[in-house]
């Protein structure tokens, strides 16, 4: 997912193509990328979105980067299901 900090408001804007491609999913939080701040708001979004206790989100890939991986624990149909949802799609 491509994740925008300081993004004025916290809310998944759905998929995108990136330049090179590759398909992400864009992700908006209020927050600042200091000290994981913008991490933990992404995942604690990401849990409420997809129905699932925030203990089941984690950053897998780039912490530092705006181009994030996130593992969530669950169903992957249910999963995709609820986030295209959020996503306004």
């Amino acid at each position: 997912m491509r994740v925008t900090p300081k993004g004025g408001r916290d809310g998944i804007d759905g998929p995108a193509t990136l330049s090179d491609g590759r398909e992400v999913l864009k992700v908006r939080v209020r927050a600042a990328p200091e000290d994981g701040a913008a991490n933990a708001a992404v995942a604690k979004l990401l849990a409420q979105a997809a129905g699932v206790s925030a203990s089941k989100v984690t950053l897998a890939a780039g912490a530092t980067a705006r181009l994030k991986t996130f593992r969530i624990e669950g169903e992957g149909e249910a999963l995709a299901s609820a986030l295209k949802a959020s996503a306004g799609g």
